[in-house]
């Protein structure tokens, strides 16, 4: 699904991808780890196509297609979601109709009509359902005076309307309390098929004790330095992020 071939990419003329190689299939969930300034964020925001990042060398393939010439809601089109660590918040949009917007643009990017209201509408019980979203918060503002948890609910609410091939979780368990995170986790677990990939980045391995990864990736100084499975993160845990880059050093 996703193949990344020696990436390298920076900001301002910084550097900070320095030759990323990273292959991720349907079915599967990667987790992206390492301290912080290790380029992990960065990683997310190529893949999504943020444009304040140049991509100096190396490609990142969808379903086979290069994405360079890609804009950002061209490779939304094309079936990559992206999670943010700060949600915005935008007063007087409601999540539904901020979702049934989002939903016939990509519509319409596809060539096809808007989606039938009473569709629309059969869709966002369907998901609120499955997420155990209370009926009040769909009415609401987005974002707007949520808790931390409850933006980051919302977000994974989005990604079940949306139903992307590629899901990136850029440190979504930032700032959340136990509960809001087993909310969050149950929720992609449910979203997960044989179809979809996800990548899940973040600094710690509680996260990746509710969302299981079937692959863990090591970041430092830009380059992936050590891959391996969930037993990888466990292991980070334990000893912390310096002897991964005492391994890189060597």
């Amino acid at each position: 699904m996703l193949k990344i071939d020696n990436l390298h990419a920076g900001v301002e003329g910084n550097e900070i991808l320095n030759g990323i190689n990273l292959e991720v299939n349907a079915g599967e969930v990667h987790a992206i780890m390492g301290p912080n300034g290790s380029g992990k964020s960065t990683l997310a925001a190529v893949i999504a196509g943020k444009e304040e990042f140049e991509v100096t060398e190396g490609t990142v393939i969808l379903d086979g297609e290069d994405l360079e010439d890609s804009a950002p809601e061209e490779r939304a089109h094309k079936g990559i979601f992206m999670s943010f660590q700060y949600p915005v918040e935008i007063p007087g949009v409601t999540v539904t109709n901020f979702m049934r917007t989002a939903i016939n643009e990509s519509r319409k990017a596809r060539g096809l009509e808007e989606m039938p209201a009473n569709q629309m509408l059969k869709l966002i019980r369907e998901k609120s359902e499955l997420l155990e979203i209370d009926r009040k918060f769909l009415s609401r503002s987005l974002n707007e005076g949520f808790s931390g948890g409850e933006k980051k609910r919302n977000e994974i609410f989005q990604m079940a309307m949306l139903e992307p091939k590629l899901a990136i979780l850029d440190e979504t368990d930032s700032g959340l309390d136990i509960d809001a995170l087993r909310i969050v986790a149950n929720g992609v677990n449910k979203l997960r098929s044989e179809s979809n990939a996800v990548i899940v980045i973040t600094h710690y391995q509680r996260l990746l004790e509710y969302i299981v990864p079937d692959y863990v990736h090591v970041l430092h100084e830009g380059k992936i330095v050590k891959s391996g499975t969930k037993e990888l993160a466990l292991e980070l845990e334990e000893k912390g992020y310096d002897w991964i880059k005492n391994e890189a050093v060597v």
